[in-house]
């Protein structure tokens, strides 16, 4: 049918199909920044302004626009006339993956125009229908305000981030918190010869610079995975089991291969037969290669049983309706603690895996370091505490479902188009899987691509290879949202079993964790990738005599993943949970208890195991600013006016709890990277660094290192993270190493770049190198004569006959530790169980910040993630092991109408890391928020919940259970 649309000013005529949403009626008009994030209208991803309201497009049929107008984010500005709103959005950070900012823009300019003067809780209100993963939406309503503010022509206060440099204490108060005040534009930069330099001497490093990025994400040019169109593209689709447990008996594709437009049906027979591992790991030849391609036998609902390639999305959906497939069913592990039982049955019995620690008792690997003689540790207590932890399953559930595009180039390379990270073991291990040459692999991951630490596996890159490898012709294959939840990858279950033994006066002489968790259906849980790297939680109270025991497990449900974290998270809600438990018990101050066995400075990082120790390793805390970080979180929680004495009004309490935590460690295997930087003829900077640095956040910060050291402007900088093709080799063992490689690797070739440069001005000016200053771009000598870079290119190209360039890898030693304390204030409704976070204070430890504005938005973020983990998010299965959260409506995702008022405090300490001092912050505010949750709770009642989420349910029983 024809169909007349106003599409962004625009009239035009098109042919739709009956059945046809407007989502996709757009994005095959090229109006890309309507993304597809669900097929529910959930997420907002796809909103749409149809005659200025916004709608839903997956949910809408392109006919029902019929003579509307419509406005997409194309038909809000452009990158030369960015409007306010999106002027706002880049200044602010309000953007960082970027694939909820088109949708989330939208909502907000259709507020403004009904409402020019909105306030806070209206535009949380507005955006309330637009999910985000990565921001914590206080960005974003910031940036709301603020345009709202510019459009009404009334002036704007600089931006200001609470940094705190160099604190001081005056008893028990902060008395210089600094606000690091950003005028935009974004300053530019100058550098000076040599690595960290005195903090007034910076020009770039410490500055709010906004996101490389951000203009491409606010205005929807940003190209995400999907958004290609390739001729004789297919669509791959996928057949997965509906049983937990399964032998595929027989299998039947003859009729799914004779519908019209398909080009291929494959199944284990069609496939190699080859393991392999899903996650990389910081030694590849290490650990459980338990995974094939297409596999006879199927662990866990949703696991694969065969693939297709047809021409429309249609056709491949009716072939894998026609696939007949025979099962033998098999009794199924659904709960860790069932896989250790005598007649468990065995989750991986065939020959062909490896590295799998105990495959007869379903034990994928085992973790074990202890420090001391713990039995005689508790012998000599005085009080002995114990608890038992649980922290269910969860997914990570980004708004990007995971896609690839694979297709054979002009010069027959096979290309990889993906939104997974760890790109160079993608393709390594298809070139063992398709017999192809690593070197005849390129992967291409699109800059925007950075949602945090959510898809570091293959999970669809290696059928969509096998798929084009068939038919030689480009295949798209993308996880609908119900396929997220069944099929993809989430964070497991936890149970962690707590045992304490303290002196009376506090002194904590034993600790113990021992945990049981599940790494699902494959070897891909954190605990394995990072080669039995013992708990890091336990770290943050040393103590003589400490136990760490770890058992992964199979059962059968989805596999594990490194969401946000690597594991931490579950470890600090029962060991913080624990520490309040023990003040409780003893009568003293849970804050006086932790202050008393914290780790510091000078101190050794503990369970660090020998293997470091024997290469010379130093293990000592170097810094730390955790304690100037609690005390802020008291004072701004008013924690010795409120804590024990809960507020009662009626049947609603209030309580308050605070909880401390860490993320890095010495003795994690620490990642390899390389860079390689060459000048440019007119001044500028070709940088090639890691493709895994995460997207654009991570190139902004790459892009300061660079330009602080080659002394130029950030435009200056252009940074080039988006293929193996020039993307230097690397290895990871978890996200922080992996910035701290590649930031490495490219401060280390860009001073080589300075090195040379200044050789050159030194000949040019007659002078010494040393005694050369790099200022904005141009070099001085002490007689004052200049040269810019620019005329140093120019001469080295056209006079000495050669190109400036440098090339450099990097290993880091040691991955810094970063500490945060956060703090929260609930409310409890005794008669539903109902908890209500009404504030959350993060402090986090960040040695020298590099970029406020970007470390605030992240750690933001990680505060939303981990008030959905605490109050609402878990995967509900059924009795056979099915996954009963398969929409965005099933699996409850904090929105900005349910965040808290938040505080963030950057809290500077002075480490001596390579990156001018700086430590990651992306992670460790995700730790703290469940305990101190739970223990604010417990001041508000007086009963402590000990599994997440807390949920009204449990919380109800919790409280009658005391009653009892």
């Amino acid at each position: 049918m024809e169909l007349e649309l106003r599409i962004n000013g625009v009239i035009t005529n098109l042919d739709v199909a009956p059945n046809e949403s407007l989502m996709n009626l757009l994005r095959r008009e090229g109006h890309c920044g309507v993304r597809h994030g669900c097929e529910s209208g959930e997420c907002g991803a796809c909103t749409v302004l149809v005659d200025g309201t916004p709608r839903p497009s997956c949910v809408m049929l392109a006919a029902q626009a019929g003579g509307c107008t419509l406005t997409t984010i194309e038909g809000v500005g452009t990158a030369n006339q960015l409007h306010q709103l999106q002027q706002a959005f880049s200044e602010i950070g309000a953007v960082q993956c970027g694939f909820c900012t088109p949708g989330m823009l939208l909502s907000a300019y259709a507020l403004l125009k009904r409402n020019p003067d909105p306030t806070e809780q209206e535009v949380r209100d507005a955006l309330s229908g637009n999910l985000c993963r990565c921001t914590g939406y206080a960005k974003p309503v910031q940036a709301v305000l603020r345009a709202a503010a510019m459009m009404r022509q009334e002036a704007v206060s600089d931006l200001e981030y609470n940094v705190i440099k160099h604190p001081a204490n005056d008893g028990n108060r902060i008395n210089n918190i600094s606000r690091i005040t950003a005028k935009m534009p974004a300053l530019t930069s100058a550098a000076l010869q040599g690595g960290a330099q005195p903090e007034n001497q910076l020009r770039v490093i410490g500055k709010p610079i906004k996101n490389i990025d951000a203009t491409k994400l606010v205005t929807g040019q940003a190209a995400f995975t999907t958004d290609v169109s390739l001729k004789g593209m297919l669509y791959g689709r996928v057949l997965t089991s509906p049983h937990a447990h399964a032998v595929i008996r027989d299998i039947d594709v003859s009729e799914a291969r004779t519908v019209p437009g398909v080009h291929a049906v494959l199944t284990y027979k069609d496939v190699p037969r080859i393991p392999y591992s899903s996650v990389e790991r910081a030694d590849s030849e290490i650990g459980p290669f338990d995974q094939y391609c297409l596999d006879y036998i199927v662990r866990y609902a949703g696991d694969r049983v065969a693939a297709v390639a047809a021409e429309t999305p249609e056709a491949a959906e009716e072939a894998l309706k026609l696939i007949q497939v025979t099962y033998d069913v098999l009794p199924a592990i659904l709960d860790p603690r069932q896989a250790l039982a005598p007649n468990a049955p065995k989750l991986h019995p065939e020959s062909e895996s490896r590295g799998i620690y105990d495959p007869q008792r379903n034990i994928a690997a085992r973790v074990r370091a202890e420090v001391g003689d713990i039995d005689h540790g508790f012998a000599e207590a005085e009080l002995i505490v114990e608890g038992e932890y649980f922290v269910p399953q969860v997914q990570q559930a980004p708004l990007e479902n995971h896609s690839a595009v694979t297709y054979f180039d002009e010069n027959n390379y096979l290309v990889v188009r993906t939104n997974a990270q760890a790109a160079h073991h993608i393709r390594r291990t298809l070139a063992r899987l398709l017999d192809i040459p690593a070197r005849r692999i390129r992967i291409d991951r699109p800059a925007s691509n950075n949602a945090p630490n959510m898809k570091q596996e293959i999970v669809l890159e290696d059928i969509c290879a096998l798929l084009t490898a068939t038919t030689k012709l480009p295949v798209m294959l993308e996880f609908s949202r119900a396929e997220e939840f069944r099929s993809s990858r989430s964070r497991q279950p936890y149970i962690l079993r707590m045992k304490t033994g303290v002196k009376k006066d506090g002194t904590l002489v034993a600790n113990q964790m021992i945990l049981l968790t599940s790494t699902g259906a494959y070897g891909t849980h954190p605990l394995i990738s990072q080669e039995g790297t013992a708990s890091r939680a336990l770290a943050l109270y040393p103590c003589p005599h400490m136990r760490f025991l770890a058992e992964i497990l199979y059962t059968n449900q989805q596999p594990s993943a490194a969401m946000h974290g690597w594991g931490m998270a579950q470890e600090f809600f029962a060991l913080e949970s624990q520490m309040d438990e023990v003040a409780r018990q003893l009568g003293i101050d849970a804050l006086t208890l932790r202050r008393k066995n914290w780790l510091k400075a000078g101190d050794e990082y503990p369970l660090a195991g020998l293997a470091h120790k024997s290469k010379g390793l130093s293990l000592e805390l170097e810094s730390s600013s955790l304690s100037d970080c609690l005390r802020i979180v008291e004072e701004k929680l008013r924690w010795k006016e409120r804590h024990g004495k809960a507020i009662r009004n009626g049947h609603i309490r209030h309580g308050v709890g605070i909880a401390l935590s860490l993320h890095g460690s010495p003795a994690t295997p620490t990642g390899t990277s390389g860079a390689i930087i060459k000048l440019n003829e007119e001044g500028s900077f070709d940088v090639f660094a890691g493709i895994n640095s995460g997207g654009g956040d991570a190139d902004t910060l790459l892009a300061q290192i660079a330009a602080e050291i080659l002394g130029v402007s950030m435009e200056n900088i252009l940074i080039h993270t988006t293929t193996t093709a020039t993307s230097p080799f690397e290895t990871s063992a978890t996200g922080t190493s992996t910035f701290y490689a590649n930031g490495g690797a490219v401060k280390k070739a860009a001073e080589q770049v300075l090195r040379q440069m200044l050789t050159i001005a030194g000949r040019m000016l007659n002078a010494l190198p040393e005694a050369l200053k790099l200022v904005d771009g141009i070099v001085s000598a002490p007689n004052g004569q200049k040269v810019s870079i620019a005329q140093i290119a120019e001469h080295a190209f056209n006079v000495e006959n050669r190109h400036i360039m440098a090339t450099a890898s990097w290993k880091s030693q040691y991955t810094p530790i970063t500490f945060a304390a956060q703090g929260v204030e609930v409310t409890v409704d005794t008669e539903t169980g109902q908890v209500h976070v009404l504030k959350a204070i993060t402090a986090v430890d960040t040695g020298r910040v590099l970029n406020p504005l970007i470390a605030e938005t992240q750690v933001q973020g990680s505060v939303a993630l981990a008030l959905g983990a605490s109050i609402s998010e878990e995967l509900i299965y059924d009795q056979q092991g099915s996954v009963l959260t398969t929409t965005l409506s099933d699996y409850r995702i904090f929105n900005a109408a349910d965040m808290p008022e938040m505080e963030t405090y950057l809290v500077e300490s002075n480490d001596p890391s390579d990156l001018f001092g700086a430590k990651v912050t992306a992670e460790v505010a995700l730790n703290g928020i469940a305990p101190a949750i739970a223990n604010a709770v417990v001041d508000a009642l007086g009963v402590r919940v000990r599994q997440l989420p807390l949920t009204p349910e449990r919380v109800l029983r919790s409280i009658h259970a005391a009653r009892k």
